[in-house]
């Protein structure tokens, strides 16, 4: 993490590349604020955290209106959702990426995003739900 003055204007100078807006395709959705070169990932972090596990059963009296975050925001598979440990209040710009059948970026196997194709200013920025997921999303 960026710890003196010189070392994040150096972060915000080369490694900042996206913002989140009002997609056409759904809800909010993660756009190029400047142009993203080919091989880079554009939305390199330095939060550092894991996901815990948690069965279904054990969220099925929370608030409705966490739940509807957890269901929005988190992953999840029949019995378990993968919360993060840092909470609900911060995120990851990377849970609001939408999906496409033709991607900008897709997940390596370490976990972190790639840009497949220059991306321009202002272009909104997608993924492959199937792909990355190893499931199929039908909307």
């Amino acid at each position: 993490m960026p710890t003196s003055k010189k070392k994040i204007l150096q972060h915000l100078e080369s490694e900042i590349f996206c913002k989140l807006g009002v997609s056409p395709i759904h809800g909010i959705g993660v756009f190029a604020l400047r142009p993203i070169p080919k091989g880079i990932n554009p939305m390199k972090s330095y939060l550092r955290f894991k996901e815990i596990d948690i069965d279904k059963k054990d969220i099925k009296n929370l608030p409705k209106g966490v739940r509807s975050q957890i269901d929005m925001f988190c992953f999840y598979d029949r019995k378990t959702v993968s919360i993060p440990s840092i909470g609900l209040n911060s995120f990851d710009l990377a849970v609001y990426l939408n999906h496409s059948k033709q991607p900008n970026l897709r997940f390596k196997k370490n976990g972190a995003l790639e840009s497949l194709t220059h991306i321009a200013e202002g272009e909104e920025l997608f993924i492959d739900y199937d792909i990355s997921f190893g499931e199929k999303h039908y909307f």
